[in-house]
């Protein structure tokens, strides 16, 4: 007869292993069905499409379809700048570096996005340079980088979606245009009023402002404006454009100074980091999310570099990966992007864990039906059952996310298709009725 002690190790092992066959065998039934509908889609067919679906709670894939081949990712690279800012950035963001040398504050950006950020509104460095009886003088030379990514389109130089990259943004590096009266237009920031002109040779046609490529010349047709009418136009950044919006809007001089940072540099803390990512994620900003990477590789030295950071957080938080990314930049713009599906599934995992708590994960991200760039995707609704990001080019559309089952399970998927021809609406349509159907019925 087994001594009391080997019936318990013997009966718990024995359940145990009915719960792993029992695992198995759902996750086999699941990964058939959906198997399934992939195979009896006619839209699928058509293009290039990666799937993967993972069970986090017995860290299984459940299924895959050409998971481990590449796809332009767009705007799921913002997923991996989200991963990168829970792991490097402290609850409250470093908004700028500073000395007090006699009569002069001498600062230095960090890349802080939040800046007088429209959505975020953080106003730490506007208070702080505000409160001071010292001479301004910012100092620039810490970013390393070009005005624009690795990848991006040139020609996409005036629209909102793709303002400049620089090491202290300011008001999203963005001049808004508002509508005031019929024959006028407010504009901010001020000290860009007298850039903006009217074009006499347009006369019909609805009122826009477009900018010349290398300079902050803005112009406007000889049409009214309508009541509602509110635009943005990325503008040309300088170090000399920084100072001039800073002088105008703190309403008191500031110098430029060459001097490099010193090692003793205080840090004047900002924005609550959660918030920041939160106005990233939900209308999926490229502006916040570019310069979040600035900010990650303020934490780990003196220069502002995307490359660096992302060097850095490849190599020390993302070799539990599979695949090995081809990551260019930090909001998806870039088409030099390249990750695979298993591989967002898998950060989407770490993400879970790290987080550790759903109620504020997806709180911090688009919410099917509900919330973000998956409003509209989903039926409107009260209770989503889908929490995750999308990203979308010319011939690209991916989802990649959470999906809660009415069986009150949770899994990871990332849905990935590329190189089509067809509106992105039918795309979209296929996408959300596969994952809707893995709700329904798992």
């Amino acid at each position: 007869m087994f001594p009391l002690k080997n019936h318990n190790f013997i009966f718990v092992a024995f359940a145990l292993s009915i719960c792993l066959l029992t695992s198995c065998s759902t996750n086999k039934v699941i990964s058939k069905k959906v198997a399934k509908e992939f195979k009896n889609s006619q839209v699928i067919k058509q293009y290039q499409v990666g799937f993967a679906l993972y069970n986090p709670s017995d860290k299984k894939m459940v299924f895959q379809k050409d998971a481990d081949k590449y796809f332009t990712p767009a705007s799921n690279t913002k997923l991996y700048t989200f991963f990168a800012s829970l792991k490097m950035l402290p609850d409250l963001m470093p908004a700028l570096k500073y000395i007090e040398r006699n009569d002069s504050l001498i600062f230095w950006g960090t890349g802080d996005p939040a800046f007088l950020q429209f959505a975020v509104k953080d106003k730490s460095a506007y208070n702080f340079l505000l409160a001071s009886n010292k001479k301004l003088f910012f100092s620039p030379g810490r970013y390393s980088g070009s005005f624009f990514g690795d990848g991006w389109s040139w020609d996409d130089y005036d629209y909102y979606y793709q303002p400049e990259i620089t090491e202290m943004p300011i008001m999203d590096n963005m001049v808004t245009s508002t509508y005031a009266t019929p024959n006028k237009i407010n504009i901010e920031p001020k000290v860009f009023a007298s850039c903006f002109e009217i074009d006499s040779t347009k006369k019909t046609g609805s009122f826009q402002v477009s900018r010349d490529f290398l300079s902050n010349r803005f112009h406007y047709p000889a049409v009214s404006v309508q009541p509602g009418y509110n635009q943005q136009n990325p503008y040309k950044t300088s170090a000399r454009v920084t100072v001039e919006i800073l002088s105008d809007t703190l309403h008191k001089p500031v110098g430029i100074i060459n001097l490099k940072i010193p090692s003793y540099a205080k840090t004047l803390s900002g924005a609550k980091r959660d918030s920041v990512l939160k106005h990233m994620m939900l209308p999926s900003d490229n502006f916040i999310a570019e310069h979040l990477l600035l900010v990650c590789s303020n934490q780990i030295g003196d220069t502002l570099s995307t490359t660096k950071a992302i060097d850095y957080i490849t190599k020390n938080y993302l070799s539990f990966l599979p695949d090995k990314v081809k990551w260019a930049d930090g909001s998806g713009l870039s088409r030099q992007n390249l990750f695979t599906p298993r591989d967002n599934v898998y950060l989407l995992d770490s993400i879970y864990r790290l987080v550790n708590n759903p109620e504020k994960l997806f709180d911090l991200l688009p919410a099917g039906g509900k919330s973000g760039t998956l409003k509209n995707a989903y039926p409107k609704t009260d209770k989503p059952f889908v929490f995750g990001k999308t990203g979308s080019l010319g011939g690209v559309h991916n989802q990649s996310g959470y999906v809660l089952t009415k069986k009150g399970k949770t899994y990871i998927y990332s849905f990935m298709n590329n190189s089509f021809v067809k509106p992105t609406a039918e795309v979209r349509a296929e996408m959300v009725r596969i994952i809707t159907y893995i709700h329904n019925t798992f």
